[in-house]
This record gives structure tokens, sequence and C-alpha cells, in this order.
């Protein structure tokens, strides 16, 4: 029987979204479409940690914990986050700069704060403080953005980004930076500015390479160009992954089959490499799936931006989207080989808690600002 087509089922299923968008202030198909995701990644994590149950139970409780949060920050109307983004902005800067004095140092970096029982990366709240702050700089005056205005916002993308790179992590930086360009780019720049802006950063990347990058950061760049000068030592992860995707061929190898990540030669394959995981499995029309399943993620979001009532609402969830994107994206690329490894997880797949706690709370703005939208314009 067709759903819509019976009065009783239609009136069901109206009172089900009233009873998400109007109580708890939830988006019935971007939560149905994140649940998904969701379900999807812990299906592969299970195969990733070699069908062990227990980090698997970790990170679904990482997922719980996100989905309450998401749920929390949906009830936060925007009108009430547009005050609070300079504060947010403010206090990310100050825990970025406690790294530098008081961070844990792991791995080469100095990244996270000790706050006792856990631990935190103010990094993460960039994530979020940084759209919020350039959409409520840009929101203040009639759109399209002046070249004035455009550059102020470039500074204060600058100085978070800097931050983080030099903590060192290069991977976070570009998602923090990308996740305030994408609310510049949404504010209507003029194309000349944009070209003007481009050149700018063009001219900027030799800098970058001599003073803003690691030793070990340029090896991954020319790993990129070509894995194969070093295959047992740069070069292995990429060669690796590469691997694994294409010994998945169309329908993969079959759930728990795959023999790359079963015998220990995709490295760290729960976190950055999870995704050459799933390509070995479940092959290409598996991978094509997940693509899609990412893609309506971001169409909803990006619908949710275009539905939006106010200059700040539209720019921050417009951003938001485009960060997922970026996210999404760079993850896979760099997966595939077709951009320098840079240490980013895939979103709502790879196994961690920070990322999944960033995610989250930006869903969970993109569903206030679309159960709230009529109550603002109101």
């Amino acid at each position: 029987m067709n759903w819509t087509a019976n009065p009783v089922n239609a009136a069901a299923r109206r009172a089900s979204g009233s009873l998400l968008q109007r109580v708890l202030r939830l988006d019935a198909v971007l939560l149905g479409l994140l649940s998904l995701l969701a379900g999807l990644g812990l299906i592969v994590l299970y195969s990733a940690f070699g069908n062990r149950i227990d980090p698997v139970q970790g990170h679904a409780l990482r997922l719980a914990a996100g989905l309450a949060l998401m749920l929390l920050v949906a009830q936060i109307p925007p009108w009430r986050l547009l005050p609070l983004a300079p504060w947010a902005y403010g206090l990310g800067l100050i825990l970025l700069a406690a790294v530098f004095v008081l961070g844990e140092t792991g791995g080469g970096a100095r990244r996270w704060l000790d706050l006792g029982p856990v631990g935190f990366q103010p990094s993460e709240l960039m994530k979020l403080a940084l759209p919020m702050m350039v959409a409520w700089l840009l929101s203040r005056a009639a759109l399209p953005a002046s070249a004035g205005r455009a550059l102020a916002a470039l500074a204060l993308i600058a100085v978070p980004v800097g931050m983080i790179a030099l903590q060192p992590d290069l991977g976070t930086a570009v998602l923090v930076a990308a996740s305030g360009l994408a609310v510049v780019f949404l504010a209507g720049l003029g194309w000349r500015i944009i070209a003007a802006l481009a050149a700018l950063v063009t001219a900027a990347l030799p800098l970058l390479w001599i003073f803003g990058m690691q030793d070990y950061q340029r090896r991954r760049v020319l790993m990129f160009l070509d894995p194969e000068r070093d295959p047992l030592g740069a070069g292995y992860n990429i060669i690796q992954a590469q691997i694994a995707i294409g010994s998945g061929g169309i329908f993969g190898k079959g759930w728990l089959n795959g023999t790359q990540a079963h015998l220990d030669f995709i490295p760290e394959r729960h976190t950055d490499f999870v995704f050459a995981v799933l390509a070995e499995e479940f092959g290409l029309l598996g991978v094509l799936a997940t693509v899609a399943l990412y893609a309506a993620i971001i169409a909803r979001a990006l619908w949710i931006a275009r539905d939006a009532q106010d200059n700040f609402s539209r720019l921050l969830a417009g951003g938001l989207a485009l960060t997922f994107f970026v996210y999404t994206f760079v993850n896979m690329g760099m997966v595939a080989g077709l951009l320098p490894v840079v240490g980013l997880p895939l979103p709502l797949i790879s196994y961690g808690g920070s990322s999944i706690v960033t995610l989250m709370a930006g869903f969970g703005i993109l569903m206030s600002i679309h159960s709230h939208r009529r109550m603002w314009s109101a």
C-alpha cells in the first residue's frame, strides 16, 4: 500500500514530523540520513577492529552522547546564537593560546588540554565558533559583502588557522579555514574579489611551504605526487589504501572479508583510512551508496540554508553544510590518493570522540535554524 495514499497514515506522518520539529526541534529527514550514516559507520568499524565489539560499543556511546548534544543545541534559537558568536570566538582563541603553554604533547604535536578525566582539543571548538563569527560579521551589513568586510573576515580566519597550524595540525587547520571561507564565499562576493583572494592565497603558498609546514608534512605532499618513491615509508599508507580500494572491485569482497584490513596492511584503518575498509568490503556499489548518503546530507543542509529567513542563519547554515562537504571530500580524496594525507577522519564513520561532538553540535545548529525559522520571522 502506498503510504501517502492512505489519509490516516499521511496524518500520522504529519503528526510525527510535527513532534520532531515543533517539540524536539529536529528535522526528520536530516535525522534519518545521519542515523543511516552512523549505522553504516558501526558496521564498517566492527570489521576494521577485527570483529571486536568493545570499541564499537564505545563508539556507539559517543554517537549517543553526540545525539543528546545535537538535541540540546537544537533547542537554542538562532537569535540566541547571534550575540554569542564573538564570545565563542574569543574563548576559542584563548583556549588555542593556552595549548601552547598548558597543552599535552603527543606524536610531536601539542593539541590537547588536560581537563582531568577527559582531554579537550580547542581546535574543535573553532570549527563552530569561526563560521559563527564570520557569519556574525558579514550579516551586520547588506549583502553582498564589501571588499573591506571580506578582508576583515579573512583576518578573523587567519588568526585561529595560523595558531592551529603551529601546533602543528594541518588537517584541522584546513578544515577550520574551510569553515570560515565557506561563509565568506556564500556572502556573495564579486568575482573580482574572489579572484584577488585566490591570487593572495596562491602567492602565500610558497611561504606556507617554507615556514608553515613541518618536514613530515612536506613529505606527505611529495608522497602524494609520487608515493612509489618511498613505498615502505612515507608512501606506504597511500599505496596500501589504493590496493584495498582497487581490490574491492564492483561488488566488494563482502563484510568481514577484507584481506587488506584483516591482515593489517591498511594503516589507521579505524580512523583516517576507514574509507579503504569500506571500499574493499563493499566495492564500488558500496562506495557510490555512501557518497550518495553524504550528498543527501549536504543537499538537505543546503536546503535548510536556502530556507533560512535571515542573513546570519543563512550564512551559518550554508557554511556548516560546505564544511561538511570539505570534511568528506578531503578524507575520501586523501585515501584514494587524489589529495595529500592531512589526517582527517571520515565524518560519522571513523572512530573518534571529539569530531563526533563537533559534528553533532553543528547539525544541532542546522536543526535549530530549520525549526525556529518561522518564529524568528514572526
